[in-house]
């Protein structure tokens, strides 16, 4: 090994195989991403499941989920900025921007977790107002318990899940699932508990989640005791603005494709409450809930998919990054064709399943204690609302893949069109036509027309690194 490769860290980014890297980085940062997401649809399948709570309980999940994505929108643009701006440092041996950036970062997250969680105790009620809350009295006073509780447990939230792509970067990909794997857990043994047993209702399930996110918290804090690549040290520890605005911008994607669907969730919701109570079945009162906890039942499902579709892209970040910084750009072609490959054939499977048992997935997420109008209407969601998924996840591959080249402005201007123009621009127009259903085309119509644009910046990104080799 020539001495310029034994002087940096993670070296072994730019000797070891390419498919190898994918598989050791990708995969801990899918069960990360999963995990995540299974924190708010384990809360909703033990919600649904239970006779107390039921549909009204799921539509309550569904106006308060948005607003926990706000909060992971903003942990993730600060942890996968951080993890772009920490890999492409390490691979150029810049160690003091490095530690320095983590530092930053740390405390950024703090502050933006703590003025986040005021916000959403102080303005509770017009927050749960302006995303669909008031479909209904009962589902109003159910999201307003889970939403109470759900707000004390940001802070460790976004802690955990900024920390989460920095470990990562670090070299420790397993430690980072694991930690997010151990929050899960905690929260899967003790939401039957609190729901079941002790009969807390959407207290119990928000009180679960959130001791589950300390748990999670706790460990990423032990990690930065005992960092391999990067040292902290009290210098570490700082709102340094050079450095801000360095790894901010490669986060935005990240910030973007969640804030957006907080964006999407509140139209969407709107729409659904307009045009349910037009509609001859939903306009009757006890029916009234059914399409809100229908969609977010269907979005729960993308946002599995969609967390598979991140983590291969977001896996690749730091081995992108450590490698474009040393100039080893036959490296970087190659992942991305292995990349986008494996995009398409996770919307594929997924497709299928949705094809072919949408009353088997609904059934989860207890549809036997429903009228037949919610599974007729939640079978007709499920097939229409996600019909184009594998483009989909080509899409989101693509997004993150242009942030980990360090092309903040193009990735952030792609997903920009995706997401707010697209995507709630079409969930406010279709409507208009379609009544609910269009609610239901605004995601494959925004899909379709996103890989259009998408197609030409992959054709670029290919001719730009073979003429970089």
């Amino acid at each position: 090994m020539d001495q310029r490769l034994e002087s940096k860290s993670n070296v072994f980014l730019e000797t070891e195989k390419v498919g190898t890297l994918m598989r050791k980085y990708a995969i801990p940062c899918i069960i990360s991403l999963l995990v995540a997401a299974l924190y708010n649809i384990v809360d909703q399948i033990f919600i649904a499941n239970a006779d107390y709570l039921g549909s009204y309980g799921n539509a309550a999940n569904n106006v308060v989920f948005p607003l926990t994505v706000v909060a992971l929108s903003l942990a993730v643009m600060i942890g996968d900025g951080c993890c772009a701006f920490v890999s492409i440092s390490l691979g150029a041996d810049r160690k003091e921007d490095a530690h320095k950036s983590i530092g930053c970062a740390i405390v950024l997250c703090v502050v933006a977790s703590v003025i986040l969680t005021a916000v959403y105790l102080v303005f509770q009620d017009q927050i749960l107002t302006m995303f669909g809350g008031r479909v209904n009295e009962e589902t109003f006073a159910q999201a307003k318990e889970y939403f109470t509780w759900i707000s004390y447990g940001i802070p460790f939230y976004m802690f955990g899940q900024a920390l989460n792509p920095i470990i990562r970067s670090d070299g420790s990909p397993k430690f980072a699932m694991a930690s997010t794997v151990l929050g899960a857990v905690f929260n899967i043994i003790f939401d039957p508990i609190m729901i079941y047993g002790f009969k807390w209702g959407m207290m119990g399930a928000a009180v679960a989640t959130v001791g589950g996110q300390i748990l999670t918290a706790v460990l990423a804090i032990w990690y930065l005791c005992h960092m391999k690549a990067v040292k902290l040290g009290r210098n570490s520890f700082g709102l340094f603005g050079d450095l801000m605005r360095k790894f901010l911008p490669l986060g935005i994607t990240s910030f973007l494709s969640q804030i957006s669907l907080v964006a999407s969730m509140a139209a969407i919701n709107n729409m659904i409450v307009k045009y349910g109570a037009l509609d001859e079945i939903f306009a009757q009162a006890e029916y009234a809930q059914i399409p809100m906890a229908v969609v977010g039942i269907v979005m729960k499902f993308f946002q599995i998919v969609i967390s598979i579709s991140v983590g291969l892209a977001a896996g690749c970040i730091p081995i992108v990054g450590y490698n474009v910084g040393a100039k080893r750009m036959d490296r970087a072609l190659e992942l991305f064709k292995k990349l986008l490959t494996a995009e398409f054939l996770v919307g594929f499977v997924a497709l299928l399943i949705v094809e072919i048992i949408p009353g088997q997935l609904i059934k989860i997420f207890g549809a036997s204690n429903e009228s037949q109008y919610y599974t007729d209407f939640a079978i007709k969601a499920f097939r229409t609302y996600l019909c184009m998924m594998p483009l989909a996840t080509v899409n989101k591959g693509t997004f993150i893949y242009l942030q980990s080249l360090g092309k903040a402005v193009q990735s952030s201007a792609l997903s920009m069109v995706r997401e707010v123009i697209f995507g709630v621009g079409f969930a406010l127009l279709l409507p208009v036509f379609f009544n609910l259903d269009g609610v239901l085309y605004s995601m494959p119509v925004s899909d379709l027309l996103t890989f259009l644009i998408a197609v030409v910046l992959i054709r670029a990104i290919f001719k730009e690194l073979r003429e970089a080799e």
